[in-house]
């Protein structure tokens, strides 16, 4: 059962975590101090290091808590299911339920917003793909588990993971500078991308 203590601690982070976020999406991540996050939650500069690392820690939480949602719905995926089918459906589960993962510390569309902030701040975006590299191995090896492979010894789970991986960031970044940023225009792309992934990789592109 989950104390007061525990209850006053996560209402500390999710208070720290919203701030930065919607300090980071108004007036820029590098504009923004650990001290002014701090402040504007009346906490100290070391209450924030308690509860993150750094910026960078908390820039890119909201993503982190997306990720381990997705690979949670991977490893639940029917045990019939084809590899690339189950990345296919728990991604497209994970934009369904969005809502449910992130309204708890911040409204979806603020969210949306640090997404874009994390694409055009370069320190961000190189964080947020090593973190990518680290989820698509942890993804692998859930794969391989499912199929009852060594991934590595068979390479097959870290290919689809890759092609997979390769088709989301492609997804993200026509979608983070295209002009509908809604969910709703992320999970179309993300369907017609993936949708694509065949087509590109075997068949001619040549139109004459």
């Amino acid at each position: 059962m989950e104390t007061l203590r525990a209850r006053k601690k996560q209402r500390t982070r999710d208070a720290l975590l919203r701030t930065a976020v919607e300090l980071f999406t108004t007036r820029g991540y590098e504009e923004t101090t650990v001290d002014e996050i701090a402040e504007a939650v009346d906490v100290s500069q070391r209450t924030f290091f308690r509860y993150f690392a750094g910026k960078e820690e908390a820039a890119l939480a909201l993503q982190e808590l997306a990720v381990l949602r997705f690979v949670e719905a991977v490893r639940e995926r029917p045990a019939d299911e084809a590899p690339v089918q189950a990345l296919r459906q728990a991604v497209l589960e994970g934009w369904d339920t969005l809502h449910e993962v992130i309204e708890a510390v911040v409204p979806v569309e603020l969210y949306l917003r640090m997404h874009r902030v994390i694409e055009s701040t370069p320190v961000l975006l190189a964080a947020h793909l090593r973190r990518n590299e680290e989820t698509e191995d942890t993804i692998a090896r859930v794969l391989a588990e499912r199929e009852g492979l060594d991934v590595d010894a068979d390479p097959r789970p870290r290919l689809a993971v890759a092609v997979f991986g390769g088709v989301m960031r492609v997804t993200e970044r026509q979608w983070s500078t295209g002009e509908d940023f809604s969910v709703e225009a992320m999970r179309a792309l993300t369907i017609s991308y993936l949708e694509q992934v065949g087509p590109a990789l075997t068949e001619r592109w040549r139109t004459r």
